[in-house]
């Protein structure tokens, strides 16, 4: 009787867990073992681990081959992406939001610099890591050393936005008072394909959709 009772207790918990979800609201972008719910023409790659690494092919350069950065394949509005990755000694990337014409994600969205800042030191631009580009740099350089595992947080309600690497929040704007004011409030997350062969590597990509 007991061993019945347990059975069916699990049975409950498993079929409560799965309809609910992360308990953190949180559901996975990536899920580490193929290309699902993504669009792309470029040579992403899943390797050990459930790793997603960027190879360009041989005579491929050029950050402006915006078909080959990789695009979530629907839109998203208010939300927190996290998301870890790791970049070479001089790596360069990017994470792309809201933005709203694929084929010009420059001018149409958001973008949150990837970059090798390890050694910058003084004052962070837009262009070095963590920063908005067009819009702010990162209030300090929380760069980890090439090959190490950095973690970013970017939590877009409005026009707010905030940004954490490593756990210090050193971004955090009103879009509608820089230069960014006029993008779109909704549309497509991807990850930047720089055009070199530089490993920049991502896992555990998460998003949690808010109000």
């Amino acid at each position: 009787m007991m061993k019945s009772l347990l059975t069916l207790l699990n049975v409950f918990f498993f079929v409560s867990f799965a309809v609910a979800g992360d308990p953190d609201g949180f559901v996975s972008l990536y899920n580490g073992e193929n290309l699902d719910g993504w669009q792309t023409t470029g040579n992403w790659t899943v390797c050990d681990e459930g790793v997603l690494m960027i190879q360009p092919r041989p005579g491929e350069k050029g950050w402006q081959r915006y078909s080959a950065y990789i695009w979530s394949d629907r839109k998203y509005e208010n939300f927190i992406l996290d998301l870890e990755y790791s970049y070479p000694a001089g790596g360069n990337s990017g994470v792309f939001f809201r933005v709203a014409d694929l084929a010009d994600p420059v001018s149409t969205g958001i973008e949150a610099q990837i970059l090798d800042s390890s050694q910058h030191e003084g004052e962070m631009s837009n262009h070095d890591h963590g920063g908005i580009i067009s819009a702010v740099g990162a209030s300090k350089n929380m760069s980890k050393l090439p090959g190490q595992w950095n973690r970013m947080i970017v939590t877009c309600v409005g026009s707010r936005l905030q940004l954490e690497l490593n756990g210090e929040q050193i971004v955090d704007i009103q879009l509608d008072q820089t230069a960014l004011k006029d993008r779109s409030g909704k549309g497509y997350i991807g990850l930047q394909d720089h055009g070199q062969p530089n490993d920049i590597k991502f896992r555990r990509i998460r998003i949690k959709e808010l109000p």
